[in-house]
C-alpha cells in the first residue's frame, strides 16, 4: 500500500474534520445529528483523496445509510484500490451527552485485505503484544482467559484489568471477573477505545473482551495489528434478516472464529481523531484566530508507525 507522508495527511485531515463537525453538537442531544455531520464531511474528504476507495465498513447498506454506504466508491477515481472502514463519529451517545471518548476512525487497506463485516453484533477478544498465542482464546470462557494470562504474566487474577461495554449481556462476565477479583474498567460506549486500552501499555489494561458491534471489531482489529496484539471474533447473529446480510456480504461459514489475520489480512494504516476527548486523546478545541486543534492517533503496521499528531485547521 502506498503511504507516505502525504498521504497519511490526508487522511489525518479527512478524520480531523469528521471529529470537528460532530464537535460542533457535543452536548446538545442529538446523536443522530452529530453522526450526520460527521459523515457528511468525512465523505467530502475522502473524496478528494487520490485513491480508489471502496467502503467495506460503514454507516450500513445503500437502502439504509445515503452516505459512506457499504460498497460506496469514494475518492478521485484515480489512484490505488483500497478497502476503507469508517466510523465517522464513534460514540453518537458520547458527542450528544458531551461524555469523554468520542472520535472520528477509519482504517485503509488495499483491495480485498479487510473483512466485509456485516452491521451486527460481533463477540470480540484482544490483547496487547508479546502475549504467546495461545495464551487466550475466545473459546476458553473468562476464567480461563484470566488464569492463562495471570499465569503467562507470572500474577494471579486480581493483578489485571478487564475492559468491557457496560451492558446486562455482560453480566456474567462480570459476575466471573469479581469472583477472580479480576479489576474491571467499563466503558459506556465506543469499543474501538476499549480494545486499544488492552493494546497500550499506559493503560493498565490486560484484556478486552465481550459483545459489541461488528464493524467496530473491525476497525479495532486493524490498531490491534499496527499495535503488534491479538484479536479474535465471531458473528453474533440475532435473526434470520441478519444471516442474510452476512451471506450477502459473502461470509459463508457463520460461527466462523476470526483471528486478526482474518480481519486485517496485510498492511493497514489507522487514524482515530477525538472529538470529545478522554484517556485516549484530547477533544477538538476552538480557538481563537479562525482555527480548530485536533488530536490524532496514527498506526501504520507496514512502517511501524505510532504517534499522535496535533494538528490546527482553519474553520
Amino acid at each position: 500500500m502506498i503511504i507516505n507522508n502525504g498521504f497519511v495527511d490526508l487522511f489525518v485531515k479527512t478524520t480531523s474534520e469528521a471529529a470537528y463537525a460532530s464537535s460542533l453538537l457535543k452536548g446538545k442531544g442529538d446523536k443522530i445529528a452529530a453522526d450526520q455531520a460527521a459523515v457528511d464531511k468525512m465523505r467530502l474528504f475522502l473524496n478528494n483523496i487520490p485513491m480508489k476507495g471502496k467502503i467495506v465498513i460503514g454507516e450500513g447498506e445503500m437502502d439504509e445509510a445515503p452516505m459512506l454506504y457499504i460498497n460506496e466508491m469514494v475518492g478521485t477515481g484515480v489512484g490505488e484500490e483500497l478497502d476503507i472502514a469508517v466510523d465517522p463519529l464513534e460514540g453518537t451517545n458520547l458527542t450528544a451527552k458531551n461524555l469523554p471518548n468520542a472520535m472520528s476512525v477509519l482504517a485503509v487497506s488495499k483491495k480485498d485485505n479487510l473483512l466485509h463485516a456485516p452491521d451486527t453484533y460481533m463477540e470480540k477478544i484482544a490483547v496487547g503484544k508479546n502475549i504467546k498465542e495461545g495464551v487466550i482464546d475466545l473459546d476458553f470462557g473468562i476464567v480461563k482467559n484470566l488464569k492463562n494470562l495471570a499465569d503467562f504474566k507470572n500474577t494471579t487474577p486480581d493483578k489485571l484489568t478487564i475492559c468491557l461495554l457496560e451492558r446486562e449481556r455482560h453480566d456474567h462476565i462480570v459476575k466471573d471477573a469479581i469472583q477472580l477479583g479480576t479489576k474491571i474498567k467499563f466503558i459506556s460506549d465506543g469499543d474501538v477505545a476499549g480494545a486499544i486500552y488492552a493494546g497500550i501499555e499506559d493503560f493498565n489494561v490486560d484484556i478486552y473482551l465481550g459483545i459489541g458491534g461488528a464493524p467496530e471489531g473491525v476497525l479495532a482489529a486493524a490498531a490491534i495489528k499496527c499495535l503488534g496484539g491479538q484479536f479474535q471474533a465471531r458473528l453474533v447473529l440475532s435473526n434470520d434478516h441478519e444471516v442474510d446480510k452476512a451471506k450477502k456480504m459473502g461470509i459463508k461459514d457463520l460461527k466462523k472464529k476470526y483471528f486478526i489475520n482474518d480481519i486485517v489480512k496485510d498492511d493497514v494504516l489507522f487514524c482515530a481523531t477525538g472529538v470529545t476527548g478522554g484517556d485516549l486523546l484530547q477533544g477538538i478545541k476552538i480557538l481563537d484566530n479562525g482555527f480548530y486543534q485536533s488530536e490524532t492517533f496514527v498506526l501504520h503496521h507496514g512502517s511501524k508507525l505510532n504517534k499522535k499528531i496535533i494538528n490546527k485547521f482553519k474553520i
